[in-house]
């Protein structure tokens, strides 16, 4: 955005949606592309819009406006760019670091880096969930196959034992000693 003297005061970034159904999605893509681009005011222009918004609204951070809005939407926005600018070179100089930092803490820049930031850690977090849930799952698959194993197993020489009496050979764990064996961490009698 260029002011009328010629001096940057901005930068809009516009996507546009020609669509039957509205994404929720679309704002944190376009909030992504703002963080990008550096833009200071996001805005997206759909032919379908968010529930409760006739014309436009600020949803998430994000402009969101018809077609028809467009140009007003765009006008209100360029002039606003342009008066904080303006505002923003007459303080320029007087600024102390403090006021400085104070500034970009306050400022859409900051406000941006941190939604990134908590964005990601989201996105960590459900991934995460869901990994543990297959994870879990699986497990307790495989414990339910071992424990079927053990059982045929266990079931099978049992039987062999009934066929052969003591002429078979003991096998350490399917002993009938080893089964009676006190389970670990278990209260004796």
């Amino acid at each position: 955005m260029v002011s009328q003297g010629g001096n940057a005061s901005g930068s809009i970034l516009w996507e546009s949606k020609r669509t039957k159904n509205w994404s929720d999605g679309w704002l944190t893509k376009l909030r992504e592309d703002q963080r990008t681009a550096k833009a200071d005011i996001a805005v997206l222009v759909s032919q379908v819009l968010p529930k409760g918004v006739e014309s436009f609204d600020v949803i998430d951070g994000v402009w969101v406006t018809s077609p028809r809005a467009t140009l007003p939407v765009a006008t209100v926005l360029r002039h606003t760019l342009i008066q904080v600018n303006m505002a923003r070179q007459i303080s320029e100089g007087q600024q102390t670091n403090t006021e400085m930092v104070y500034e970009y803490l306050t400022g859409p820049r900051f406000r941006q880096r941190v939604e990134a930031i908590v964005e990601a850690f989201s996105s960590m977090q459900a991934d995460l969930d869901k990994e543990r849930k297959v994870i879990m799952k699986q497990w307790a698959k495989r414990e339910e196959q071992i424990e079927r194993v053990i059982g045929a197993t266990t079931g099978m020489y049992g039987d062999l034992q009934g066929i052969a009496g003591k002429s078979l050979q003991e096998i350490d764990g399917l002993e009938f000693k080893a089964l009676e064996s006190p389970i670990p961490n278990q209260p004796k009698a």
